[in-house]
């Protein structure tokens, strides 16, 4: 695949907003150009095209698939694999959301939950140390409670209510 100056510059950009994220900037590459490309990719394309290693790629697309944002296609008369990301990009970002909840929000709530628990079956007496954690576990327990809220609704609604911006703010009051 040619790449021009702006599919670079784009691809160039994700990776470094990638690593910002927490994620290794040539799996973000990766992405990108799966996004940008206007057709299913091959590993050796992909490698070609970004001048990676055939086993980066291999490793790249397989922690995509992991997140479910990228998935294998066939292509007719072509027995290789073939990859795509999702294209609608409010429903990357929901699987994103999905997969963050998961690999991190979880194994917080599950700690906090822990750590409490422990804290009462051995009857520790560090208030603060309670207090503080479940200041945090509340604070979880109220962001879950929304995400499930959100996760309930359809994208459309969710990309509408984005867009209106201010008029939410009228609605529940300005809290500033």
């Amino acid at each position: 695949m040619e790449l021009t100056e702006a599919t670079r510059n784009f691809i160039i950009h994700w990776g470094e907003m990638g690593t910002k994220w927490g994620i290794n900037r040539t799996i973000a590459q990766i992405h990108a150009l799966l996004y940008i490309s206007p057709h299913p990719l091959t590993a050796e394309e992909i490698s070609e095209t970004l001048s990676i290693a055939r086993s980066t790629v291999s490793t790249g697309l397989r922690e995509l698939q992991s997140w479910g944002i990228i998935r294998t296609v066939h292509v007719l008369g072509d027995r290789r694999d073939h990859f795509e990301t999702l294209d609608d990009v409010w429903e990357m970002f929901r699987v994103v959301l999905d997969e963050r909840k998961r690999r991190e929000m979880d194994p917080t709530l599950h700690m906090l939950r822990e750590t409490l628990q422990e804290l009462e079956t051995k009857g520790e007496e560090d208030l603060h140390t309670r207090t503080k954690l479940n200041e945090m576990l509340d604070f979880f327990e109220t962001m879950m409670s929304l995400y499930s809220q959100l996760q309930r609704l359809p994208t459309s609604a969710i990309k509408r209510t984005a867009k209106m911006g201010n008029i939410v703010n009228a609605l529940i009051g300005d809290a500033s």
